[in-house]
């Protein structure tokens, strides 16, 4: 199996069945697609379970309980058997050339660790509309592939999920333990990008609605700045390499400041 797809999946009933049509209609065949359903309360199991019986290809889990994004994207991937993994958001659908597109951006770049590319906004973009342009600027004045290490802090460079395959070994050695559920993916890119390159696809071949329950509406600035510094100093901690210098340079004074951050949150509760 080429690429495993996963879609975690909580109370999205409106827009799971068109997620699963997004990836069973891909012109690129060599996917299995697992959806785990992280103990929904609303008909998304029975929707997920219909499409499960109909394509072979699709695998179903349900958890018990609901164990958050985190312990949800772990446990999918113990199934996974594909050599990369491909994480699509329940609410979120892709281009049928998706996985086509990525497919040859491995045969030309067999360096390439990770593959992202450049999304279409659905729904109540706002904001994100001048973040999404600012990032392709960006993102098309580099070169790729590319180690990504320092553009990713301060700032996720990968909006979604639904826009990234990921190797699958290089989830072996990182750190799950976010400090922030919602902000999981910018936790593991940090970790991935020490070593490895990314590389940027400048098609939007990802459809990312944007509505009221979606994640990029409830991120807060204060975990945002905790979860870089927090695995910022992961990769750090776990890097030799980068010297006692650099260590003390960046690691002391975020230390200091996530200590302030986690006193500011203590006292306002």
């Amino acid at each position: 199996m080429f690429v495993s797809v996963i879609v975690t999946s909580y109370n999205y009933e409106k827009y799971i069945k068109d997620t699963i049509e997004s990836v069973k209609n891909q012109t690129f065949d060599d996917w299995e697609l697992i959806v785990i359903d992280d103990a929904s309360e609303d008909m998304s199991v029975e929707i997920i379970t219909k499409s499960a019986v109909s394509d072979r290809r699709v695998r179903t889990v349900v958890n018990d309980m609901n164990m958050g994004l985190e312990a949800t994207l772990e446990k999918a991937l113990k199934y996974a058997s594909g050599k990369w993994i491909a994480v699509l958001e329940s609410d979120d659908t892709w281009s049928p050339d998706y996985l086509a597109e990525k497919f040859k951006v491995i045969l030309k770049n067999p360096d390439a660790a990770v593959i992202f590319n450049d999304v279409e906004l659905v729904g109540n973009a706002g904001r994100m509309k001048f973040l999404a342009e600012e990032n392709r600027r960006f993102l098309r004045s580099q070169k790729y592939p590319r180690n990504m290490f320092w553009d990713m802090n301060l700032q996720n460079r990968i909006l979604t999920f639904s826009s990234v395959m990921i190797r699958k070994d290089l989830f072996d050695n990182v750190n799950w333990n976010t400090p922030s559920d919602r902000l999981l993916d910018w936790w593991l890119y940090i970790q991935m990008a020490y070593g490895n390159k990314f590389y940027y696809l400048d098609k939007k071949l990802t459809n990312w609605r944007i509505h009221s329950d979606s994640y990029i509406n409830q991120k807060s600035s204060a975990n945002c700045i905790m979860t870089n510094v927090l695995a910022m100093i992961e990769v750090f901690r776990k890097k030799p390499s980068f010297g006692l210098l650099l260590f003390i340079l960046y690691t002391i004074p975020a230390f200091i400041l996530v200590k302030l951050l986690k006193k500011i949150f203590l006292q306002s509760s």
